[in-house]
């Protein structure tokens, strides 16, 4: 298994949108399947904030995980996001999602940032394992969400 910047390898672009879009739709109900894509596209940076990293076996896609400056337009104010994580069923439980985000940890730290944050429906407890803490639960576009951050040690 590897991880690389999604840039090096666009041809999974449309594959990613299709996953998220059904993983997230209910999130963002009016954001169409192309639409989706299109931010994916955007948001591709190699590196710096945003930039999306994804996990192969082999050729296949197996996840991603994206570092971006927001996440939820109710907190315009924290900065930056850990967004988009997401692991294949057949491959979960195998530490892709944790190496995925210590990617995007490394990549938050590089960009000067001195905490991050996310918000999650079901996964909290794989967050708290890695260091993440609580700040609220609330509802978030139809959904009861954790949002949490972490702070982050200079490299």
């Amino acid at each position: 298994m590897v991880i690389l910047p999604l840039a090096d390898k666009k041809e999974f672009i449309a594959e990613l949108a299709q996953l998220h879009h059904a993983e997230w739709k209910h999130l963002n109900p009016s954001l169409t399947l192309e639409g989706r894509a299109e931010a994916i596209a955007e948001a591709a940076g190699r590196e710096g904030i945003p930039s999306i990293f994804i996990a192969l076996s082999g050729n296949q896609l197996v996840g991603s995980a994206a570092l971006v400056r927001n996440d939820m337009d109710t907190k315009p104010d924290l900065s930056p996001w850990l967004a988009a994580v997401y692991v294949k069923g057949g491959f979960r439980r195998q530490g892709i999602a944790t190496q995925l985000i210590a990617r995007c940890e490394d990549e938050a730290i590089r960009s000067n940032a001195k905490a991050w944050y996310l918000y999650t429906e079901f996964a909290s407890s794989l967050y708290e394992e890695l260091g993440w803490r609580h700040m609220e639960r609330c509802e978030y576009k139809g959904a009861t969400v954790d949002v949490m951050f972490k702070r982050l040690r200079p490299a």
